[in-house]
């Protein structure tokens, strides 16, 4: 079970540098319009299958 968590752990580290790296120095206000636009299109994707 510890090792399940320390994976998800993991995990979540690399999503989050991910992001940051995607993001750069972008401002949040901006950044804020492309995260609620993927948010749109995967409840719509969602919703179609």
């Amino acid at each position: 079970m510890a090792k399940k968590k320390e994976n998800n752990r993991s995990v979540e580290k690399t999503l989050w540098q991910s992001a940051d790296k995607l993001r750069k120095n972008m401002d949040a206000a901006e950044y804020k319009h492309i995260v609620l636009g993927l948010i749109f299109l995967y409840m719509v994707i969602g919703g179609l299958a």
